[in-house]
């Protein structure tokens, strides 16, 4: 990623981003990143007896990182760096071997084609497998061990999943949707769409859509098959979760990005517009002051070193492809091209901005983190306001929140909010809830019904400032949603 100034105007006709797609991804891989040679003791022995050239058989590389796209509530990732479970926030990258644990709150996990994995209250996951297969495709596994969760997966051929759950395993194709929910001694499987194979030490059985299986955890009994779903309260926040992915997942606006993950946000939380000699992408509510830099984290991986964590709903794909620039009396701004990064997305703290008139630059800390010192490091260059629910179930807009606390996909379209902000400083909306005092629906468990009056995502405005908290509670700081500063904790992954 990289940080360019001082370029001149022109001016160029915006793009429309919000639109219907399917998605499409292509690897880039770090050359450092270590792969696994899958060549047999035995090949190799018949080569050498052949005295024919040996020729290696193809590597599964493990250079892949998901994103934790969505954090409300207390949630736990272990990042292993030899610490343990550590506070969450928005846009951590995920690697494999690393465990996801929710207390009061639930948790998303975005794969690079689209595809998710919602984790529900009081649950835990762990990522044991996250390959890139030699034909490009990839594999992916999840360990269910407690509670709940919801996979959906988009329809990209030769990607392979598989949940595990006690002693069985699932199979999951393509183009399939399913909750899977743990009891003491059981399993409940229920497809949403498509369907699932259970691989038990005893055998194979496939359940259809619309159909739940429940089976043995330790795969003692046959599993039985009820012709019916149950409703949990947490389908809804499942199924609008699903529909937002698919509603705001164009790409054609973001050059040749070879992952799909984070696209959405961006074109929901923002639009391109001309300005400094081309095409650049602006979150909504940004004035030209506003820093994209200003506030975020450092995490600490021991693989890989520091690597920055944007708090914002929108920052993933912009903190890891594309280049950033500040335009004068435009201010940042953003633009597609470039190479894909992972980790080692801290390249733009050896671009200066003297003398252009934009804010400076962070810097990671200088040396890895000591038993005392947190892995998360927060960054506050400049406060970081949030908008949020005020009284009279009036959600507020702020000037340079840039997205922070406003709940995704539940307030209709944002251009006209951030065109009042833009001119007053802040812009309102009467919101309410359906179904769910207001307390019930910020821990989760409500329905929050925007503007339109229709119910909506099973989150409130509120709530959604759980991105900020997520920040303090994983840098060990407090204070309220609304006001403040920015903090963070965060946590990196490997790509």
């Amino acid at each position: 990623m990289r940080i360019t100034s001082g370029i001149s105007n022109a001016a160029l006709m915006a793009r429309m981003l919000v639109g219907l797609s399917s998605r499409a991804q292509e690897p880039v891989a770090p050359a450092n990143t270590p792969a696994t040679d899958n060549a047999s003791a035995t090949d190799t022995a018949a080569d050498n007896a052949s005295s024919q050239p040996s020729t290696p058989a193809p590597s599964h590389s493990k250079i892949r990182i998901v994103r934790l796209s969505e954090v409300k509530g207390e949630v736990q990732l272990d990042r292993q760096t030899g610490k343990g479970f550590e506070g969450a926030m928005a846009n951590l990258p995920v690697v494999e071997g690393e465990r996801l644990k929710t207390g009061n709150g639930v948790a998303e996990v975005e794969f690079e084609d689209n595809s998710t994995v919602r984790v529900a209250q009081n649950s835990l996951v762990e990522f044991p497998r996250l390959e890139l297969l030699p034909s490009g495709a990839k594999a992916s596994s999840i360990n269910v061990v407690q509670g709940m969760v919801y996979v959906s997966l988009v329809n990209t051929k030769g990607n392979e999943f598989t949940a595990n759950v006690g002693a069985n395993k699932i199979n999951l194709p393509p183009d399939s949707h399913i909750r899977l929910q743990l009891t003491a001694d059981q399993a409940s499987l229920a497809v949403l769409h498509g369907e699932a194979q259970l691989q038990e030490p005893s055998g194979i059985s496939t359940v259809g859509k619309d159909k739940t299986m429940t089976f043995s955890l330790a795969g003692q009994n046959q599993p039985v098959i009820a012709k019916n779903v149950t409703q949990e309260p947490l389908d809804d926040w499942d199924k609008n979760a699903v529909q937002y992915h698919k509603s705001f997942a164009n790409a054609s606006s973001f050059g040749n990005s070879p992952y799909s993950y984070g696209i959405n946000d961006m074109n929901y939380y923002g639009s391109f517009s001309s300005g400094c000699g081309g095409s650049m992408w602006r979150p909504y509510f940004a004035s030209a002051s506003w820093n994209p830099y200003g506030s975020g984290a450092w995490a600490y991986y021991p693989s890989a070193g520091y690597s920055w964590v944007s708090p914002y709903p929108w920052g993933w794909t912009p903190y890891h492809y594309g280049s950033w620039a500040f335009c004068q009396g435009l201010g940042w701004g953003w633009q597609p091209g470039g190479t894909w990064m992972g980790l080692a997305n801290n390249s733009f703290v050896s671009s200066p901005a003297a003398g252009t008139g934009a804010h400076p630059l962070p810097h990671p800390p200088t040396h890895a983190p000591t038993a005392a010192e947190q892995t998360l490091v927060p960054v506050n260059l400049k406060a970081m306001p949030a908008s949020s629910l005020a009284e009279h179930d009036k959600f507020v807009f702020r000037n340079d929140s840039a997205g922070l606390g406003v709940p995704r996909g539940t307030l209709g379209k944002l251009n006209s909010f951030a065109n009042q902000t833009a001119q007053h400083g802040m812009a309102t909306t009467n919101v309410y809830y359906g179904g769910a005092q207001r307390g019930e629906a910020q821990h989760g468990v409500g329905s929050y019904a925007g503007p339109s009056g229709s119910a909506s995502s099973a989150s409130s405005p509120a709530h959604s400032s759980s991105m900020q908290s997520g920040m303090q509670s994983a840098s060990g700081m407090g204070g309220s949603h609304a006001s403040a500063p920015a903090g963070g904790g965060g946590g990196g992954g490997r790509h």
